[in-house]
C-alpha cells in the first residue's frame, strides 16, 4: 500500500524528469492562477523549465513572492500579483498588466480554487458561496478577460481549466463538484463560441493527486485516497502538470472542448471519502 504524501518539495519539482523539450515554450507567455504553492506551483515550474515567461497570481502575497523568486531561478521572466480572482475588476487589472509586461498572453491555466471537506447538510451560505465564487465565477472572469484580449489582438490562445474528477459525484465536497461541473460545461460551450477566433478551451481533471492540498483533509479522509482508483495509489502534481502542458502545447492543437482525466481510472472504480468513510458505507 502506498503512503499518503503531501506534495513535492521545490527541489523535487526542479529535478523531476519530463518528456517535453526544454525550449517548448520559449518566447511564450503563460498565466497560471493560484501558483503560490501546491499544484499551481508545480504547473508553473514545468512551464518555467520549458522556457516560458510566467505571470502568476494568488491571494497570499508572501507565498507568491517566494514562488516568484523560485520560478526566476529557471531563467525566465516572472510577473506576480497578489489578488483574488473573485473580483472581476482585479482580474481585468491583472490581465491588463500582464499584457503590458509581456505584450500578450499565449496560455491561460486556471488553477486557482479550493474547497473544504464538509457534509452537504452542514454547508452555510457563506461557505457555499465562497467555493462557487472562486472555483466557478473566478475561473470565468479569468477566461472572459483573457479571451477578450485575444479577440481584440486577433491572436489565438489556449485555456486549460483545472477541474476535478466529478463523474461519479464527490460526496464530502459537493460544493466543489457543482462548481467544477459548471466549469466543464462552460468550457465546452465557449470552445465552440470561440473556435472562430482560434481559441482552444480544455479542462484537466485530476483525481486524487498528492499535493499540499491533501493536508487540508482529515487523516481518515486522506487515507481513502490511495483506494480511489483501480491502480490503488494516488497520483501527484507532476502527473497533472505534464497533462496541462500536453493540452496547452502544439501537441493539443486539434483538441478543444475536452476533459483530460488524470485519475488512475477513478471515474471507473474507487471509493474516496474526503470527510472519512461513513460507517454506513464500510464493508467489512
Amino acid at each position: 500500500m502506498y503512503k499518503t504524501q503531501y506534495g513535492s518539495s521545490r527541489g523535487a519539482l526542479a529535478a523531476r524528469a519530463t518528456v517535453y523539450a526544454s525550449d517548448l515554450f520559449a518566447g511564450k507567455t503563460v498565466v497560471v492562477t493560484g501558483a503560490g504553492g501546491g499544484l499551481g506551483l508545480a504547473i508553473a515550474v514545468l512551464f518555467a523549465r520549458l522556457g516560458a515567461s510566467l505571470a502568476i497570481n494568488g491571494r497570499d502575497a508572501e507565498k507568491l513572492t517566494s514562488a516568484k523568486e523560485f520560478l526566476e531561478t529557471f531563467g525566465g521572466n516572472v510577473f506576480a500579483m497578489p489578488m483574488t480572482i473573485r473580483d472581476p475588476e482585479r482580474v481585468e487589472g491583472f490581465v491588463g498588466e500582464v499584457n503590458r509586461e509581456f505584450g500578450s498572453i499565449d496560455v491561460l491555466v486556471n488553477n486557482a480554487g479550493g474547497q473544504f471537506p464538509q457534509a452537504a447538510l452542514d454547508f452555510s451560505p457563506k461557505g457555499w458561496n465562497a467555493v462557487i465564487d472562486t472555483n466557478l465565477n473566478g475561473t470565468w472572469w479569468m477566461m472572459q478577460s483573457t479571451a477578450r484580449r485575444w479577440v481584440e489582438q486577433k491572436r489565438p490562445g489556449s485555456i486549460v481549466n483545472i477541474v476535478a474528477d466529478i463523474w461519479r459525484g464527490m460526496p464530502g465536497i459537493a460544493h466543489t463538484c457543482a462548481a467544477r461541473a459548471g466549469v466543464i460545461y462552460l468550457s465546452k460551450s465557449v470552445a465552440v463560441e470561440w473556435a472562430p477566433h482560434g481559441i482552444r478551451v480544455n479542462c484537466v481533471a485530476p483525481g486524487c493527486c498528492e499535493s499540499t492540498g491533501f493536508s487540508r483533509y482529515p487523516e481518515d479522509g486522506a487515507a481513502t485516497f490511495q483506494d480511489s482508483n483501480p491502480m490503488r495509489h494516488a497520483g501527484d502534481e507532476w502527473d497533472v502538470a505534464e497533462g496541462v502542458v500536453y493540452m496547452a502545447a502544439n501537441s493539443g492543437k486539434f483538441v478543444t472542448g475536452e476533459v483530460l482525466n488524470i485519475d488512475g481510472g477513478q471515474q471507473l472504480w474507487g471509493d474516496p471519502w474526503p470527510t472519512g468513510r461513513p460507517d454506513y458505507f464500510r464493508i467489512s
